[in-house]
């Protein structure tokens, strides 16, 4: 199968990189922020969005609230960026909030932050291609009516190009990024001037339309409740700031200053255009509602439902640039593609989590290692099903899929921060110099109200969300959570039972014989091959042996057996129901019970064959002989393999390979040789 895949392998995702190349592959600021950072200043693009929606329900009157929950999102936004600009520096290995819970809050606070983190890399995948596709379908209907197929074809084309490696992916990824920031921001200022100076009437198209209201005149206990969930839902700005942290080891030196400086832009880039778009949908009269088709209505007569609610983000355009003007489209297509590029943010924050979490062996360790881009490839195919399988579930639906969002997100911000304050507790108990003493009690005093300030959001976003959808975020954790824990517990059964004990046992000690059975069905080259072999090991005892499912076919190999004067006695199992498996496993163990101080080997002559379809001919009952003879005590299985013809001739097909020019082979060039420095003799 391999040479199948191996070309369209290197076609897609490149020529294989060489482990000493790794540190090629790291980031520049430049590229580390759309790497790191596409997902905040994406999720601008949606947040205002949600605020509007959920103010919606009691009518256009709280529309007016809206500048002060963007305020409320500002400052959680700068007090996150100020807690994690402490984190990078403090732990810069990678390991991000799951290391920081870990090491000063314990293996268990560690894990409940990891399992948040890993559904939140996955809702963050299955949030931005939704929000995307549903940017896009605006333009082109196609993408409508197919959402959940262009979703998943999306995925699919993202995790091929992080397959790619993260450097070469990261490049691809920043221009549409730049694009997008440059033109939110022309759009703002290009707002301001015509508003403020120009003094023009910038209406978004949905300005004439009016919103009824689910619960209207909502007062008192009503009313916060409703602007902390839409306070909870302006939130989903600040997902994605903690991939930075996880991130550190892929940015160039100095990594803990190049990170804490692109977490700072980013938050500065991410709050101004937040802020902009909300006061620019307040300026042009935006409206949105949870249920368009009954809650808009248009001359006293609701939309209906064949009417598109276009987001937030398109309405203002449409105001400030006009409809299908140059800036309108440009600004159209890059946020759709940042949207999509968004999920990058999981693509990275992801695989570097679980190849972590592997190493600590809370998951399978393949998750560990790196393929042949030096990404951790299994990490992204893992994250890519995971956030197919959602989008398929939830129908490629934004609104619905984000009330799962920011659960996790800030279940990891508030004991990431809590574990920091005792980060600095324990420092600030042997520091002695009085200058990193006023360092370490400030960068306290962040970590603190970082702390106090998430998860004061947290238990708004459980308390407003939790009926919306947020148990299935609460639930995916909890099955994490489980799953990680029992993987962790096999692996340290296994390594308790495999360990090398201090004193001799019955694995140092040698058998006392050795009963050698060399399983026969007809005398045949591969059967002869394995009987010479069987010869050399010198066993204390050795015999052939047969099952007998065929009277005719076990007289005629008595007879040749006899003809040829093998000097190997043959023994015959009966089988009077036609079974090949049990009556050897049967014998086997009879000769353990007989005598369990000894070894019985069991040698099995296989065909190799050259073709991938022919494995499916030959070897079967071998191969299920091998399966049940792993499980039985005292039993060491050996394969004595027997080359046919399509065999040597796909080693000659290799050969061939070795000279062809693979893709990327030009670039790749002759492999160097070590020189030889050991001295002439």
């Amino acid at each position: 199968m391999s040479k199948l895949t191996d070309v369209p392998k290197r076609i897609l995702i490149g020529r294989a990189l060489r482990s000493d190349r790794l540190g090629e592959t790291l980031l520049p600021k430049r590229v580390a922020l759309p790497v790191f950072a596409s997902d905040p200043l994406s999720s601008v693009a949606y947040a205002p969005g949600e605020v509007l929606l959920v103010l919606s329900i009691a009518g256009l009157s709280a529309y007016h609230f809206s500048p002060w929950i963007a305020v409320a999102v500002v400052v959680l936004m700068f007090t996150v960026v100020a807690s994690y600009r402490q984190n990078v520096h403090a732990y810069p290995s990678g390991g991000g909030d799951y290391e920081v819970a870990t090491t000063n809050l314990g293996p268990k606070a560690g894990l409940t932050v990891a399992s948040a983190l890993l559904v939140d890399y996955v809702l963050t995948v299955a949030v931005s291609i939704s929000s995307g596709i549903e940017n896009l379908g605006s333009a082109i209907p196609f993408v409508v009516e197919n959402k959940v197929a262009c979703a998943v074809g999306v995925i699919v084309l993202l995790t091929l190009m992080n397959l790619r490696g993260v450097r070469e992916s990261g490049t691809l990824f920043a221009i549409p990024t730049y694009v997008f920031v440059a033109g939110v921001f022309l759009m703002i200022a290009w707002g301001a001037f015509r508003g403020g100076v120009l003094g023009d009437d910038m209406r978004a198209p949905t300005a004439d339309f009016e919103i009824k209201p689910e619960h209207p005149g909502l007062a008192g206990f009503a009313l916060l409740f409703l602007l902390l969930r839409a306070f909870s839902s302006g939130c989903a700005a600040l997902t994605g700031v903690e991939a930075i942290s996880n991130g550190v080891p892929g940015f160039r030196k100095p990594k803990s200053r190049n990170a804490a400086t692109t977490l700072a832009l980013m938050g500065l880039l991410a709050v101004t255009m937040f802020c902009g778009i909300i006061a620019l949908a307040g300026a042009t009269d935006v409206r949105m509602a949870e249920n368009p088709a009954k809650d808009l209505v248009h001359n006293g007569v609701p939309l209906g439902p064949d009417y598109v609610q276009d987001p937030v983000i398109s309405q203002v355009a449409e105001a400030v640039f006009g409809h299908g003007s140059l800036l309108f489209v440009v600004l159209a297509a890059a946020t759709a593609l940042v949207l999509f590029l968004a999920a990058n943010t999981a693509y990275n924050g992801f695989p570097l989590l679980g190849s972590i979490l592997a190493q600590d062996r809370y998951l399978p360790r393949q998750l560990h290692t790196r393929g042949d881009r030096l990404a951790f490839s299994n990490g992204i195919v893992l994250l890519a099903g995971a956030a197919a399988l959602l989008v398929s579930i939830y129908g490629a639906d934004s609104t619905r899929l984000i009330q799962l969002y920011i659960v996790g997100v800030f279940v990891s911000f508030t004991l990431s921060q809590t574990g920091m304050v005792r980060h600095w507790n324990r420092l600030l108990g042997t520091e002695k110099d009085p200058a990193e003493r006023r360092r370490m009690v400030r960068s306290r005093a962040i970590n603190a109200f970082g702390a106090f300030f998430t998860g004061l959001v947290l238990v708004v976003v459980l308390l407003t969300k939790f009926t919306h959808g947020a148990w299935v975020a609460l639930l995916g954790m909890c099955i994490f959570y489980a799953t990680m824990t029992a993987i962790r517990r096999h692996y340290d059964r296994v390594a308790d039972e495999i360990a090398a004990p201090d004193t001799p046992s019955e694995d140092t000690v040698r058998p006392s014989r050795v009963h050698s059975v060399v399983l026969v069905s007809k005398v045949h080259r591969p059967a002869l091959r394995a009987l010479a072999y069987a010869k050399l090991l010198r066993s204390d005892t050795l015999e052939a042996l047969t099952v007998n499912v065929d009277a005719e076919e076990t007289r005629a190999l008595r007879g040749e057996w006899e003809r040829r004067g093998i000097d190997v006695p043959l023994k015959v199992l009966d089988s009077p129901y036609r079974e090949v498996t049990r009556p050897v496993i049967e014998y086997v163990k009879s000769l353990r019970a007989q005598s369990p101080r000894d070894v019985v080997s069991v040698i099995i002559p296989e065909y190799v064959v050259g073709h991938w379809y022919e494995h499916f001919l030959h070897n079967q009952s071998a191969l299920r002989l091998k399966g049940r003879l792993l499980f039985t005590p005292g039993v060491m299985v050996t394969s004595v393999p027997y080359q046919l013809e399509s065999s040597e001739a796909a080693k000659l097909r290799a050969r061939k390979r070795q000279d062809w020019a693979a893709p990327g082979s030009a670039r790749r060039g002759p492999a160097e040789r070590a020189k030889d420095t050991s001295p002439r003799t």
